[in-house]
């Protein structure tokens, strides 16, 4: 910092260099939106692994194929993933997702402790909850009576929760509303009840070795307080407007305006007979260009081959529209089924692709088209329609990536193109790769140069900017990211007087053009083969 000099002698100051690292940001985050067993809902949860979401969401279940998804991904090289959840409400309750219930629990005051489960579903009727009076010495200012310990149990899995020494009292450091929304994945205290003034009466103690939460022989049930049954429900199958959520509220689709960074969105259709409607593909890909991520859009299931895909496609597309920023993925997959004595079953590729995407971009980076032999889909059984080398020729043009099953090599990816891939566009941003890594320089510049807000607009910034965004472009020519034998040639970084003019700088504009030449894959190779004649000596 600037020193004052006051006194004769050394002064000591330290300045700034003008390095400001960019860092590159993830490039294969991917958003998973759909329904489970339990969970949160509508909240944006990062998960590392299948394991982990079973822990938190359920793992497989037959009514819905988001589990399948998640398996899939994480089996094909995925390693980090978004899951949202989300459940069917109306005004029908017996078909709207319910919470499950407690019965009131008695309190030696007046009034009842009201709880209910975590979060909707028919999980909750699996829960049981035990309260006893075991707690420490009152501290001074407190009175004994308010305090207990509270159990919980998933009689389902065994999971138990312990919380202990939570009180009544609204302004006790261990208000048990409080507790439970904090640190129980099991239990809430119902939204305004109103809670008595003095504890709950405890269970009967039970004899060791006895289960404290197993149903006693006879009434009345003083050793256990399960979940009313059929309070809890699932609802009905999911629709488009529970996938798609609302805006203003953050639910569905929207709920991921809580997450800082996806990069890939996945909608597993809701059920095995269902699919995700064109429309709402439609309303996803907005949503995707605002958050600069990629839609990965699954064929219908009714495209039961070439031709039928071929004639159903710009229905589809006029619905979805043609955008940049989605992928079309066709047949479907066939893979095996842990839930039905692993019988092959059909699902959707989105889960598997989006795996592929993450795997490719570890192994050579997201400059590499997620396409081509070494593109084999982990866990594929079989494909649901199987392309020949003339079928894939119609479709492929039309800017379908289809799914082809090759000997040795299995199923693979094998193809690389945006929606606006159809030849007879003729976008530059045909191809998948190109448009990922596009993707990439926005978002990372974007989050990289939030420091040259409000810096005084001139060549001292201009060329710290030219510097930092220069170095960050400059490790990607290392890595083999762009075109090119030199800088020169691969990449363009201009911040000067020619790119913001006074009246840029009046209007308080600092404009940074920066360029890149891509690599686009190699789609066709074309091999020429000529005969050579011998020598005719005349």
């Amino acid at each position: 910092m600037p020193v004052s000099p006051t006194y004769p002698g050394v002064y000591v100051e330290e300045l700034p260099s003008g390095v400001r690292t960019i860092t590159g940001i993830p490039t294969s985050i991917a958003a998973f939106i759909g329904r489970a067993r339990w969970g949160p809902v509508n909240e944006p949860l990062s998960i590392q692994s299948f394991a982990d979401f079973e822990r938190r969401f359920g793992g497989l279940w037959e009514e819905s194929t988001l589990g399948y998804a998640l398996q899939q991904f994480f089996q094909n090289g995925g390693g980090d993933a978004l899951v949202v959840r989300v459940v069917h409400l109306e005004a029908d309750p017996t078909r709207s997702a319910a919470t499950a219930r407690f019965p009131a629990l008695p309190t030696s005051g007046t009034g009842d402790l009201q709880l209910e489960a975590a979060n909707p579903g028919t999980w909750g009727n699996h829960l049981c909850v035990r309260i006893d009076h075991r707690t420490r010495p009152p501290e001074p200012g407190e009175t004994a009576e308010t305090l207990f310990n509270l159990a919980v149990r998933d009689q389902r899995t065994g999971t138990v929760e312990v919380h202990r020494n939570v009180s009544v009292v609204n302004t006790h450091p261990r208000f048990v509303t409080r507790v439970l929304e904090e640190r129980s994945s099991l239990v809430r205290v119902r939204p305004l009840s109103t809670l008595p003034p003095l504890r709950p009466n405890e269970h009967a103690a039970v004899d060791d070795g006895v289960d404290p939460f197993a149903s006693p022989a006879s009434p009345p049930p003083t050793t256990y307080t399960p979940a009313t049954a059929g309070s809890g429900s699932d609802g009905a199958n999911l629709g488009d407007p529970d996938l798609v959520g609302s805006e203003v509220a953050r639910t569905g689709l929207y709920a991921l305006e809580k997450a800082d960074l996806f990069n890939l969105l996945c909608l597993p259709p809701p059920t095995r007979e269902q699919d995700v409607s064109a429309g709402t593909f439609g309303t996803a890909l907005a949503y995707c260009v605002k958050r600069r991520a990629m839609l990965l859009v699954d064929a219908p299931s009714g495209w039961r081959d070439a031709a039928s895909a071929r004639a159903g496609l710009n229905t589809f597309t006029d619905a979805v529209t043609r955008h940049r920023n989605a992928a079309l993925y066709f047949p479907r997959i066939r893979v095996a089924d842990p839930l039905k004595e692993n019988r092959v079953e059909e699902f959707a590729p989105c889960g598997a692709v989006a795996g592929v995407i993450a795997r490719t971009d570890v192994e050579r980076g997201v400059w590499k088209a997620p396409a081509g032999r070494d593109a084999t889909l982990a866990g594929v059984r079989d494909l649901a329609v199987k392309l020949t080398d003339a079928e894939n020729g119609l479709l492929n043009p039309l800017g379908v990536n289809c799914l082809r099953n090759f000997p040795v090599a299995g199923s693979v990816v094998w193809g690389a193109r945006t929606l606006r891939g159809a030849d007879e566009l003729a976008d530059p941003w045909k191809y998948l790769p190109v448009r990922r890594l596009a993707l990439h320089l926005e978002e990372s510049l974007y989050r990289g140069t939030q420091w040259v807000v409000f810096e005084p607009n001139d060549e001292p910034l201009w060329a710290q900017i030219r510097l930092n965004v220069g170095a960050f472009m400059h490790d990607l020519f290392r890595k083999g990211a762009f075109q090119g034998t030199s800088p020169r040639d691969a990449y363009l970084v201009k911040c000067d007087k020619e790119t913001t003019t006074q009246n840029d700088i009046n209007l308080g504009v600092v404009n940074i053009l920066v360029g890149f030449a891509p690599l686009k894959p190699a789609e066709f190779v074309i091999l020429k083969i000529q005969q050579l004649a011998g020598n005719v000596q005349s």
